[in-house]
């Protein structure tokens, strides 16, 4: 009788548990977070996001979007918004692609929270900037990533018996020493957005960031139609002649994934790279080589943000401002920005633990040695027709430089 007393204690405990455990998961600030974090590495590294935001009484509900680029997931997240069902937040890349609805009022001004949590005073300026319109904030910043790296097999390299290049002239040696070794010189993939990181890429290494300011900031037609735009894109052009016949097709991680696992020399692609290498235990700077913009080291800032819709539901917008907080916080900040491959966006993290490619970005952004992504600079319109110009290019031979420059003058010119 002691002993069915007994399970019977235990059995209104175990039920007064499960009510609890219920009831705590029916208080939890659920919020449904639109992002295009889909390849291994990314969605390691948004895993942290979610811990962090769970362990502190969230509900992180995800709404991944496949696609690299982030425009099905763009296109997704505002057709919800604007059709009234908007996620509790939605990731943008650093710049102008949410400024209409900014400007449409759609958007949750963060004002008081920056004040809250005093991020004003701890996020880099540049993306504070970015993220403001008239002088307030509706966007939290979670990563800067520069775009512009180039990543080496140092094996293929040894093997093909050549060092790692320091000019662009050096690269093209390289890229013929790799061709002779029969492998593949340089892995790009078929993505248009990727086609065109390589060219701001080649824009900013051989151009240099004032003629690469002058074309997208200055909007200078000129600077287009100048004899060093001209040997821009034929360096960028002569790239065609290295790559293999599977790059269309191919996603960014897999092209990223030829040079890892030593099977391409070369790839030109953002640090969110490194996610990748770290997922298969390599070490960027060591198992895999990384340039900063070949010729002209130059730290491109651009990376990753969270806008927060306009919501009426009081506890959808508390899951909001907890997720907010959460994104920001200095440990969840190092612990993304590891897996990421990125830096983090406040000033006071410490980061002398991170890995040697990461240090080498710290350096240039500490000289100043940087420049602002295009979606910082220009409108996403203008942005689609330059990727659109230079993949059309790139992809088709028998397209001069002399022609792409005038096409590209054409669009910078309005």
């Amino acid at each position: 009788m002691q002993a069915h007393k007994g399970r019977h204690a235990l059995g209104i405990a175990a039920s007064l548990a499960l009510g609890l455990a219920a009831a705590q998961a029916q208080a939890a600030e659920k919020a449904e977070v639109i992002h295009w974090w889909t390849s291994g590495g990314e969605h390691a590294a948004v895993k942290e996001f979610e811990k962090a935001f769970d362990a502190q009484g969230g509900k992180w509900v995800d709404a991944a979007v496949a696609g690299g680029g982030g425009d099905s997931a763009r296109a997704d997240g505002i057709n919800r918004i604007i059709g009234g069902n908007p996620p509790a937040a939605m990731q943008f890349n650093t710049g102008k692609q949410f400024d209409e609805l900014v400007s449409n009022g759609l958007l949750r001004n963060l004002d008081p929270l920056a004040k809250e949590y005093g991020w004003k005073d701890k996020i880099n300026p540049v993306l504070l900037n970015a993220v403001s319109q008239d002088g307030h904030m509706y966007a939290v910043p979670v990563d800067i990533h520069s775009n512009i790296w180039l990543w080496y097999s140092p094996e293929l390299l040894k093997k093909a018996g050549v060092e790692p290049p320091k000019t662009w002239d050096d690269l093209f040696t390289d890229l013929d020493a790799l061709k002779k070794q029969g492998v593949i010189p340089l892995a790009q993939a078929g993505s248009a957005w990727t086609q065109a990181l390589t060219f701001f890429n080649v824009m900013i290494g051989e151009g240099g960031k004032d003629l690469y300011m002058k074309v997208l900031k200055d909007r200078d037609v000129a600077a287009v139609k100048s004899p060093e735009f001209l040997k821009v894109a034929q360096t960028f052009g002569k790239l065609r002649d290295y790559v293999d016949s599977g790059m269309q097709g191919r996603q960014w991680n897999q092209a990223t994934a030829l040079v890892i696992n030593d099977k391409a020399g070369f790839n030109f692609m953002g640090d969110w790279a490194k996610g990748e290498m770290e997922l298969q235990n390599k070490v960027p700077g060591k198992d895999v080589g990384c340039i900063p913009a070949l010729g002209h080291n130059t730290y491109w800032v651009g990376g990753d943000v969270f806008v927060f819709p306009k919501l009426n539901d009081k506890a959808e917008i508390k899951a909001q401002d907890l997720l907010a907080k959460v994104l920001l916080e200095p440990k969840v900040q190092l612990a993304f920005n590891e897996k990421k491959g990125a830096v983090p966006v406040l000033k006071d993290v410490p980061s002398q633990d991170m890995d040697q490619c990461a240090q080498q970005g710290l350096a240039l952004l500490k000289k100043g040695d940087y420049v602002p992504s295009s979606d910082i600079l220009i409108s996403p319109d203008m942005s689609g027709s330059i990727t659109d110009l230079v993949a059309s290019f790139f992809t088709d031979k028998s397209q001069t430089p002399e022609n792409f420059v005038n096409r590209f003058a054409q669009i910078i010119g309005g």
